[in-house]
């Protein structure tokens, strides 16, 4: 049986034939077969998983999570091809649950011809969950084989009931390396500029792919508006540098601002900061600005880490980092972008700690098992005779009355009257806070000397 593709939208989106209109280089190049394939050696090269799963024809559902360019639709209809599987390109961005029906319908018939259907779900994570779950029924019979292509992580965009009865496969960006190859490839192949003399040199090509930040699509969008917009003549067409770098204009970054790599790129630039990396920080900062994220978003997540990480160990880090959110505020971007930096770079350089952390987390766990503890008496307010009476505020010791300004009055209630939460650290301005909370315990120790020979 030949492989047959359908597309619910084949009058909007019918692929033209070759010659008949001009098509773009991407197209005419997507490969048919695993050996024309680039890239993703981790799972389709001999003898891994999905390479055994397509040569023993033995295909379940499954999630392609990746970047865009990489291969996912392309890969799905090599599958379709190799396992002689009606293939049915489904939009998640056109589709609702009516079109999943007469999809479903279609695939049934073909089940029951002992015909298997692949249905590929281009952004299955733009799907709400009745669409997801309407997939369900159909998975489990075994009416489709479903591949859903993803950029956004699996584990919070798709539904649990959904993405457990998928096995999920990671696609990775293409390295520079697998584009060149792409490149050349491209330029010999017949269905691409093959026919054609093209004067190109290796430079240029490294610098195309490079470019292409791992995309194979933007690779090869990239190079046919290279070759079509260099100079020609008789002999053939002629790559200039000057075109080279008109077509090499800054391109927009990866970064989803809703998205995994937005939760990604904050935590990079957090465990840089935190690992007093100061070139990996400004790096990621700028990942951040330039992709368009929300100063201040960048502004309040400092704030945290200022306390988080460095705490005590330098108080000015908080200060900083507070001037830094106001100087966003009121500047915005592209201005308030070297304060953040400013602010970046002292988080680095600071002493680091994380007592500050650790002592409201040991606290907070006390807290909510002890939620009904009393507070102590002697530190009650009593702002009524009534309570007064009832021994609110009773033996309560001011302790600007005493010498060193402080006693060994109990503020913890009974079940939590020996703990300590905070320990400061051996960096920066905690060695200081360490040796005062030394004096502090001292003195009250003293105070419950004297206490307790009176």
């Amino acid at each position: 049986m030949e492989t047959i593709q359908t597309s619910l939208f084949d009058e909007d989106n019918e692929r033209e034939k070759p010659g008949e209109v001009f098509q773009p280089l991407a197209d005419r190049m997507r490969p048919e077969t695993l050996e024309e394939y680039v890239g993703q050696k981790q799972l389709v090269a001999q003898g891994n998983l999905l390479w055994r799963m397509i040569e023993n024809d033995q295909i379940t559902s499954m999630i392609f999570w990746g970047p865009p360019g990489v291969g996912k639709t392309t890969l799905a209809r090599i599958i379709a091809k190799q396992t002689q599987s009606h293939f049915i390109d489904f939009s998640a961005v056109q589709s609702g649950i009516r079109e999943i029906k007469e999809v479903m319908k279609k695939a049934e018939q073909n089940r029951m011809a002992k015909e298997k259907t692949i249905v590929f779900v281009d952004e299955i994570h733009r799907f709400n969950k009745a669409q997801q779950d309407a997939f369900l029924p159909y998975v489990e019979k075994g009416s489709i084989i479903l591949i859903g292509a993803t950029t956004e992580n699996p584990s919070f965009e798709i539904n649990s009931a959904l993405l457990s009865r998928c096995r999920t496969f990671v696609l990775n960006s293409l390295d520079t390396q697998d584009l060149i190859q792409l490149i050349h490839t491209a330029l010999d192949s017949p269905k691409g500029f093959g026919a054609t003399t093209i004067e190109i040199e290796e430079e240029d090509i490294a610098a195309i792919a490079a470019f292409s930040n791992g995309d194979a699509r933007f690779c090869l969008n990239t190079l046919e508006m290279v070759v079509y917009n260099s100079p020609s003549d008789v002999y053939g067409i002629h790559v200039s540098k000057d075109i080279l770098k008109q077509c090499l204009q800054r391109r927009s970054l990866l970064y989803d601002k809703k998205g995994e790599e937005h939760y990604n790129i904050i935590s990079a630039l957090h465990k840089s900061v935190r690992n007093s990396d100061v070139d990996a920080a400004i790096y990621w900062l700028a990942r951040m600005l330039e992709g368009g994220e929300d100063p201040l978003y960048v502004a309040r997540r400092l704030v945290r880490m200022a306390s988080e990480d460095i705490g005590m160990a330098d108080s000015r880090a908080l200060e900083i980092c507070v001037a830094a959110y106001d100087a966003a505020h009121y500047l915005g971007m592209p201005e308030c972008n070297v304060h953040l930096t400013h602010a970046v770079v002292y988080l680095c350089l600071a002493p680091k700690s994380n007592a500050l952390e650790t002592a409201y987390n040991a606290a907070k766990a006390d807290a909510l098992k002890t939620l009904n503890e009393p507070v102590p008496m002697q530190i009650r307010n009593a702002p009524t005779r009534l309570m007064e009476d009832l021994g609110y505020g009773k033996n309560y010791e001011y302790s600007h009355d005493f010498a060193y300004h402080m006693t060994d009055m109990q503020c913890l209630p009974d079940a939590l009257k020996d703990r300590h939460y905070y320990t400061p650290g051996d960096q920066g301005s905690e060695i200081k806070v360490k040796r005062r909370l030394e004096q502090i315990k001292a003195i009250k120790d003293h105070y419950a000397q004297i206490r307790r020979k009176s």
